[in-house]
């Protein structure tokens, strides 16, 4: 009976020392959250949701634009000048402002036009035309009169006839360059973002110049998106007279150059 007992206090013991090791030695409790945290905790979701929003507001232009030019804009190349032909002085100091491409420090003021195409021979001066300025309106983007310097250079200022050759109404190519930006900074009287929505004319759209009294009326044939390098589309070409409108591609950037090519359609009506 005593060795009966003892087993039982044994078994007793054993099993209460099993279940002894088998509890938690701490307990964790879950602290609700007080009024303090709940605010910064949804702030931060805020935060990071507005920065997402932020983020896409700022690169769905050039995303958006890069698929659209893709599939509607032809991606036009022309044979550049070879590199052997350019300036060992003009090659040093693009190693120093930087490249187009997208990783470039670039230290360039693209408000100059000079800089938009670097590669273009300088021997090619510019004529000295008895008119230096002129309007030019495009119903479509609401552009009304916008000034027009031949010869000049700074973008902030007015649109500019790039080495003037001809006038518009002659035989020849009228290059004229204007800056854009962003969609959502774009103001048609703003030199700044005037030809942001350029990339939208299509063929047949209408472009009117005014010089003095007399205006004239070009249709456009075409658009395409060039490199920096594809000096070709500022040649001259006599045997009718074109308007060749040019800007900065994707919108915000300065990677590549949006050629709008258009064709004397309507002559001044005479009295």
């Amino acid at each position: 009976m005593d060795i009966i007992c003892f087993l039982e206090i044994g078994i007793w013991l054993f099993v209460g020392f099993e279940f002894n090791f088998n509890m938690a030695l701490y307990i964790y409790k879950k602290e609700i959250y007080s009024q303090k945290k709940k605010i910064i905790h949804f702030s931060s979701y805020i935060s990071l949701t507005l920065g997402c929003l932020l983020l896409f507001w700022s690169l769905y232009p050039v995303i958006s634009f890069e698929i659209y030019s893709r599939i509607f804009i032809q991606q036009h190349f022309s044979s550049p000048i070879p590199r052997s032909q350019i300036a060992s002085s003009l090659q040093k100091a693009n190693s120093v402002l930087g490249g187009y491409n997208v990783f470039s420090n670039n230290l360039r003021d693209f408000t100059q036009v000079s800089l938009w195409f670097p590669t273009k021979p300088q021997s090619q001066e510019a004529k000295n035309l008895k008119i230096k300025e002129y309007s030019l309106s495009i119903p479509k983007l609401n552009i009304r009169d916008a000034h027009v310097v031949v010869g000049g250079e700074d973008l902030k200022k007015s649109l500019v006839h790039y080495l003037p050759q001809s006038l518009p109404g002659e035989f020849g190519n009228v290059v004229i360059f204007g800056h854009s930006t962003l969609p959502q900074l774009y103001n048609p009287k703003n030199y700044t973002t005037i030809f942001t929505y350029l990339p939208s004319m299509e063929k047949g759209d209408k472009i009117q110049v005014r010089i003095g009294e007399e205006e004239y009326e070009y249709e456009t044939y075409d658009i395409f998106v060039v490199n920096p390098e594809e000096v070709s589309v500022l040649e001259q070409s006599n045997d009718a007279s074109y308007l060749t409108l040019i800007t900065c591609v994707p919108p915000g950037t300065y990677w590549k150059r949006l050629v709008l090519r258009a064709k004397l359609t309507k002559l001044p009506m005479k009295n």
